[in-house]
This record gives C-alpha cells, sequence and structure tokens, in this order.
C-alpha cells in the first residue's frame, strides 16, 4: 500500500537540482556519552560515538551524490558528525571461503566522520526502519547508490536513509577522482570549512566506524539524528564497492557487534574486502579466499542482490552460494552493475511513471554520460532493488522470509550465462522487460572509455521482428501485464512499480 505520494513536480525540483552529481555517480559505478552498547549481553562492546549536529556552515549543505532538498516530499536533509576511537580487526586463524570467519579487535584509532539523514518531517509518517548505507566511493568521492535506485520506494513506505561516510577516500581522498565535477580530496577538500573537524585513521578501521553508525541511528542519545522518534529497525545495505566491505562485515564483524538488523548487499564481487588494506577495496589482503560465500550460520536477514554484469565481469559466478534460512540470493535477468536509471533516470523519478516511460521504450535508449560505443542498459533493476527493500524489512520486522529465487543459467563450463535467441538471459527473476521483450537488455560488456564495460547494452528489436512477436499492440500489451501480474506475485517487483510498468507498456508505440 502505497503510504506517501511523491509530489511529481517538487521531487523531479529535487532530483534535477543534483542532475550533475550523478552523472558524476555515473563515472563511477551527528553529543552521546561514552560507554558500550552491547546487544544481549554477549557481543563484543561497541563504542557509543559522539554524536553532534546538525552541522551547519560552509557550502551550506552536505556533499554526496544523491543529495538535494527533499522538504517537498515531506522530508528533512541534515549531517551529523560522529567522533570516537574505532578498532581494527585481525583473524583469528585461516579465513575460509565458507565465510565462517573468527575475527578478534586488534588496534584503535581516533577517527571523526560524518553521516547525512533523510527522514520523514513527520513522526507519524516515519514507519520505524533506517537504512544505513555504507557510501560507495569508486568514484572517488561518496555516492549514496542504493538510495539514488531505490529512494522512491523508501520514500513510499516513510522510511529514513542514513549514509555513512566509512571510507577514507569519501572523507578525505586517497587518489585523483575521475569525475570533472568534483575535485580530488575528498569532501573534506571540496567544503574545508564545513568538514574541517574531520580524520579518518584508514579503511582497516572502516568496520567498527560502520558499526558505531549503526549504534548512533539508534537515536538513544541527547542529540537524536532522526529526531524525536523510536527507531525499531537498523538494516544496512550497500553497492557494488560498499558491497565487497559488506561482505567481510557479515562474516567477521557481525557475530561480534550485532548491531545491524539485516543487510542487503547489492553487487558483489566473487571475493570480499580484505582487513588490512591499503587500496580502497580492501582486494590486496591477501588473507581473503578468492572466493567467500555468506556464512550459512548467520542470523540476521540477508539479500544478495546482483545483476548480470556481476556475475561476469565482476566474477561472482566463481561463488556457488545457496539459500540459507537468513540468506537469499537474487540474480535479476536483463540487468547490469550499472545502467540508464542510475546514470540519469533516477532524477526524473517523480514516482509517477516518467521513469518506467522513458526505460521502456528503445527508442529512448542512449550511450549514456560516458558516451559508451552502444545504448546502454534500460533494464529493471532499480524496480526489483525497491522489492528487495521491501521484502528485507517486511523480514526483519515480521519474520516474513524474502522469496526465494531461481539462479541465472550458466554455459556448461560454468564461465557465461545461458541466452536464449534474442541474446536475452534465461532463468534469474524474471520481468517483463525480458519475457515480453521489445528490445534485448543485458549485462554484456560495453565498449567505451572509463567504466562504460559496467553499463550493459540495450539492443532494439527490428520491426519485423516485433511483428512477429506481437502482431497487434493489445497482443503486447496483455503479454506484458501477464508478465508483470507474475513479478509481482513472485516478490520481485511491487505492485506500484508494476503498475506504472504497465502503463508504460500501454501508451508504448511499438514500431511496425
Amino acid at each position: 500500500m502505497r503510504t506517501g505520494t511523491l509530489s511529481a513536480v517538487k521531487l523531479r525540483r529535487f532530483l534535477a537540482a543534483t542532475l550533475a552529481t550523478t552523472v558524476a555517480f555515473a563515472l563511477a559505478g551527528l553529543a552521546v556519552p561514552a560507554g558500550a552498547f552491547v546487544p544481549g549481553g554477549k557481543q563484543a562492546a561497541v563504542e557509543d560515538p559522539t554524536v553532534t549536529g546538525p552541522v551547519t556552515g560552509g557550502g551550506g549543505k552536505p556533499i554526496l551524490v544523491a543529495g538535494g532538498d527533499l522538504s517537498g516530499v515531506g522530508y528533512v536533509t541534515e549531517e551529523f558528525f560522529l567522533e570516537g576511537d574505532a578498532t581494527s580487526y585481525a583473524p583469528k586463524g585461516k579465513l575460509e571461503s565458507d565465510g565462517k570467519w573468527k575475527m578478534k579487535t586488534a588496534d584503535t584509532a581516533p577517527y571523526t566522520t560524518r553521516m547525512v539523514v533523510y527522514r520523514p518531517e513527520s513522526a507519524a509518517a516515519f514507519d520505524g526502519t533506517v537504512f544505513v548505507e555504507w557510501l560507495n566511493v569508486s568514484s572517488g568521492f561518496d555516492s549514496g547508490a542504493d538510495w539514488i535506485m531505490g529512494h522512491t520506494q523508501m520514500i513510499r513506505a516513510g522510511a529514513a536513509w542514513v549514509g555513512i561516510s566509512a571510507l577514507a577516500v569519501g572523507v578525505q581522498g586517497g587518489r585523483k577522482t575521475v569525475s570533472d565535477f568534483v575535485a580530488p580530496g575528498g569532501i573534506k577538500a571540496n567544503d574545508p570549512e564545513r568538514y574541517a573537524a574531520l580524520t579518518h585513521p584508514g579503511d582497516d578501521y572502516s568496520y567498527d566506524i560502520f558499526s558505531q553508525a549503526g549504534v548512533a541511528v539508534r537515536n538513544t542519545g541527547p542529540v537524536k539524528p532522526l529526531g524525536d522518534v523510536k527507531v525499531e529497525r537498523v538494516i544496512a545495505i550497500g553497492d557494488s564497492g560498499a558491497a565487497f566491505r559488506l561482505v567481510a562485515y557479515i562474516n567477521g564483524v557481525h557475530p561480534l557487534a550485532k548491531v545491524y538488523d539485516g543487510f542487503l548487499v547489492h553487487s558483489r564481487s566473487a571475493g570480499s574486502a580484505g582487513f588490512k588494506t591499503s587500496d580502497k577495496y580492501g582486494f590486496d589482503d591477501k588473507r581473503i579466499p578468492d572466493s567467500v560465500i555468506t556464512r550459512r550460520d548467520i542470523d540476521v536477514p540477508v539479500i544478495t542482490l546482483q545483476t548480470e554484469s556481476d556475475l561476469t565481469l565482476l566474477g561472482y559466478l566463481a561463488t556457488t552460494e545457496r539459500d540459507a534460512k537468513n540468506f537469499r540470493l537474487w540474480e535479476v535477468a536483463g540487468s547490469s552493475h550499472a545502467d540508464a536509471y542510475t546514470s540519469g533516470g533516477a532524477f526524473s523519478d517523480s514516482d509517477q511513471g516518467e521513469a518506467e516511460s522513458s526505460l521502456l521504450d528503445p527508442a529512448q535508449a542512449t550511450v549514456g554520460p560516458l558516451s559508451c560505443a552502444e545504448p546502454i542498459n534500460s533494464g529493471p533493476m532499480f524496480a526489483v532493488l525497491n522489492a528487495a527493500l521491501f521484502q528485507l524489512e517486511r523480514w526483519v520486522r515480521d519474520g516474513t522470509p524474502a522469496p526465494k529465487a531461481p539462479r541465472l543459467e550458466t554455459t556448461r563450463n560454468g564461465k557465461d550465462i545461458k541466452r536464449d535467441e534474442h541474446d536475452i538471459a534465461r532463468g534469474g527473476i524474471r520481468t517483463p522487460l525480458v519475457d515480453v521483450p521489445i528490445a534485448t537488455n543485458s549485462g554484456a560488456k560495453n565498449r567505451g572509455g572509463s567504466f562504460c564495460s559496467l553499463f550493459g547494452r540495450t539492443v532494439p528489436f527490428d520491426a519485423a521482428t516485433l511483428a512477429d512477436l506481437y502482431p497487434t499492440h493489445d497482443a503486447y500489451v496483455e503479454a506484458f501485464d501477464a508478465s508483470a501480474d507474475e513479478a509481482v506475485k513472485a516478490g520481485f517487483w511491487t505492485e506500484i512499480d508494476a503498475e506504472q510498468f504497465k502503463a508504460a507498456a500501454a501508451g508504448l508505440a511499438i514500431p511496425r
């Protein structure tokens, strides 16, 4: 049920105000007294950080790819600083591929970082859930990738979103950014007045910083970053490079910290980040196996959401994971690691159907802001992510498990994805965009500079193929609607997204 209807004009204004930083993202890819948070009394203590804010000054607003003015849709945007002593971790014994890692605390170091909060302005509109995103730094600065892709579902539900600058690159840089929009040096260099107090001891400490952020958003201290509300559920989310970190966090840190009530791991690789690292992903930690699964004894719900590109280009095909009591793997046919929605489509998505109409129409497929060699993927990933957020929150809230999903089918040698006569992936989560297609959407490697390889491809069908598949427009719409209803029934699309895609299909002029 829709709990909050977005104002199309006002949300579009918010989205358009930060289009430039979203294009930059496409180039990838808050005082609480000192003490200890010990849920159940059996875990290693996680320190309560000192929270200050809301932060003001400097440029007047948080630096974040995903930022903007949400007041038009009844949301507040605020920023807080977190300060404390963070702990690094070291393995107790060998780290095996089964993910059942035993860790111990190692060194400590002081830190000050920030978190950005998007929350309902009205306490009555808040549903009790906070999604805490480990901000992605693939492009050299903080990006709220899962907020960009899943903002409509979070706002519909009345959930809060919090973005955590857990990694050093986002805070103080560490390499030249690939973006023309943001200078190197992290948020400190881009707004030295606002962020002068921030300091990051290095990514070995990022896991405990993320734990302490999860404690802070519980809203139990004098400074309440979520406002005057009761927080009931805290769910960790992260995309791409942040997902690599979450795999290591779930397997090694969560059994000690037990701060988060659930996890969404979005677009991970075969392995994970490490605990002793100098590069931004942590892949230089040679103690981490090349292939790592999510530990099967995980005690809170986890959904791992994967695109075709993640299986082939990021190597996830080398990792064989099975569903477990608290684990679900969703692999999405017709999807790519980044796509037309993440590189601009989200910024026309006022939750009134504009994005669906644009993505469904092959005539609007473009080479994207990177000027890739071929039109980039226009697939259904954002809508499946919306369903994953819905299913995960319900699983955490009332214990209703998320549905199990079929796997993408692979070739006999296990090195690629099986495809049909239209070059569309077989198996996996199905949507009308792959089962009632008018174009081939895939995670196949695109050509061009920068990150083009991860943006997949859209190849429109010719008129003869369309006429053969759909003799009439009514035949297309009928088949599309039936497939959309199946996706909703299976739990992989929300009713709202399905209805908006149906309306887009009904209004689409198919070439003849």
